[in-house]
């Protein structure tokens, strides 16, 4: 039972997340230091890009967990690997509680593993990877990237860049909309195609 649940590990969702993490990790990098001087506070509280990438990284987790979906499975695994990124981000505040000293250091190091990580799926697993991303068309892939333009469109509001923000994040749900409900059309019409009409009475 072991050795056969192995064998269906979908390693083309490693890729996505490993993906999403890459540019979840360096959007947010690049945003935070052309952006350094801005600081969004309410009542007192800093509300710091990790907490966006904590809420999507529990979100995925237990979406994945209870719902056992293939299809939405490179959702949660995009919007996993994107909280991450957030969350990895600021992993110097977290350890240090403000010192940031290390950063780049940590930033070359996070952009080695990611290479690694995504060299060896590519290498070992580049069948299995081509048929969960490569051979899913377009449709989905479109609705990837819109889920992803939504989840990103959180580090608008962290600093406090609410109007592009929601530009971004209504760019993304159109995104998202159109690939997931183009997608569905052909299952519709494979259901009617496998109805045997003949059976059915006036």
């Amino acid at each position: 039972m072991i050795r056969e649940s192995a064998r269906q590990i979908k390693h083309g969702l490693a890729f996505y997340g490993t993906l999403a993490f890459v540019a979840g990790f360096f959007g947010a990098r690049i945003f935070a230091t052309l952006n350094s001087s801005v600081v969004v506070e309410r009542s007192g509280i800093h509300f710091h890009h990790f907490w966006y990438g904590v809420i999507m990284v529990e979100a995925a987790g237990w979406l994945g967990i209870t719902m056992n979906d293939e299809r939405l499975d490179r959702y949660f695994a995009v919007i996993f690997g994107l909280g991450t990124g957030f969350i990895g981000d600021e992993v110097g505040l977290l350890l240090t509680f403000g010192d940031y000293s290390f950063r780049l250091a940590f930033t070359f190091f996070v952009a080695a593993v990611a290479f690694i990580i995504l060299a060896t799926l590519l290498t070992r697993f580049r069948s299995q990877i081509e048929k969960d991303v490569l051979r899913v068309g377009i449709r989905q892939h479109l609705s990837a990237w819109g889920l992803f333009l939504v989840g990103f469109s959180t580090i608008f509001f962290a600093f406090g860049l609410n109007t592009l923000g929601l530009v971004v994040a209504g760019f993304g749900v159109v995104l998202f909309l159109v690939g997931f409900e183009i997608r569905r059309r052909p299952n519709i019409l494979r259901t009617l195609a496998s109805w045997d009409f003949r059976n059915l009475k006036p």
